[in-house]
């Protein structure tokens, strides 16, 4: 633990120039007094650290003092950094792990790669848990991507489903969500949110961005998908499941859907779970928790029940009227 904490206390300053004992202290979550006794550690053990008094003070390393790594192009240290989803990564005990490795190899990187790197994290952001599972064509998916890294904006002919708008784009950062790409641009003084594939033309301009220097693309895509998913319409649904088929549910409405729906104890219907979920898209569910399959029984509302009992009705019906020659065909 020592060890692995000297060694972390040298890659920080390493990465971030001159820092606090306070900040040292709360990065490495150890008292002041155990940062001062590190440092002399360092120091005896021949590391050229040393502290600095007054205001702009704190502790350095001498200018040139550095490990790097070797071997390592721009396009592997960008893909690293791209492939390091924190938020997949924590849900398993490893955010910690992805953190300390990620400080080391930024450490490590020569100054023009870990500026690469750097600019990678701010403007390209993977959301991993999906709304959706469909993954979707988008053809000029490169041009805005050339936006986004060069800062430039992005003229575009967007389709809004009933018309086709003509866009400039301020784009600020790229985000992949459940296989569908989204654009996040500021347009008009506003950020707004795009879906990449309905962009059916596109050009990359000479005029730059103004990025806003406070802008955090994973904090806002956190905010604004938070917001779309209070704004959406949503319908709560009762439904009795055996015990063994629960992971259907998961299949068909995305995965934590189980997890997250309230459980309803019953003690009369032994082998099965009665949940009570929260779905979007009322118009659609009961044709989606038909597709759970019959292992699954919709206790209520009344009115979504009589609409997965209709459905059932037209499919059984539908396959009843095919005959011998139809069914061959």
């Amino acid at each position: 633990m020592r060890a692995s904490r000297l060694v972390n206390l040298l890659l920080l300053l390493q990465s971030r120039g001159g820092l606090t004992a306070a900040e040292l202290a709360r990065e490495l979550e150890v008292s002041v007094r155990t940062i001062h006794r590190d440092v002399e550690e360092l120091s005896a053990a021949g590391v050229p650290i040393f502290a600095e008094r007054g205001p702009l003070g704190g502790i350095r390393l001498v200018d040139g003092y550095r490990t790097r790594l070797t071997g390592m192009t721009a396009d592997e240290a960008e893909a690293l950094f791209l492939s390091g989803l924190s938020g997949p990564a924590a849900q398993l005990g490893l955010g910690t792990v992805v953190a300390a490795a990620q400080l080391k190899v930024m450490a490590a990187l020569p100054p023009e790669l870990r500026s690469r790197a750097s600019r990678l994290v701010q403007r390209f952001h993977l959301d991993a848990a999906g709304w959706f599972q469909a993954n979707e064509p988008v053809p000029h998916l490169e041009t805005l991507s050339t936006g986004v890294w060069d800062g430039r904006a992005v003229a575009v002919e967007y389709d809004r489903g009933n018309e086709v708008v003509e866009r400039v784009l301020g784009p600020l950062g790229l985000v992949l969500k459940g296989g569908i790409w989204y654009v996040i641009a500021v347009v008009d003084g506003q950020i707004r949110t795009y879906r990449a594939s309905r962009v059916v033309a596109a050009t990359v301009l000479d005029d730059l961005v103004d990025r806003p220097e406070d802008f955090d693309l994973a904090a806002y895509w956190a905010e604004s998908s938070a917001a779309y998913e209070r704004e959406t319409p949503s319908i709560l649904v009762d439904v009795r499941v055996s015990e063994d088929q629960q992971w259907r549910i998961n299949q068909v409405f995305g995965r934590g859907t189980v997890a997250a729906a309230e459980r309803v104890d019953e003690v009369d219907h032994p082998g099965t779970l009665r949940l009570r979920m929260r779905l979007g898209y009322p118009d659609e569910a009961p044709g989606m928790l038909l597709a759970v399959g019959p292992n699954l029984e919709v206790i209520g509302p009344p009115e979504v029940r009589e609409k997965v009992v209709l459905l059932a009705t037209r499919i059984a019906d539908r396959y009843r009227e095919v005959g011998p020659v139809d069914a061959a065909r």
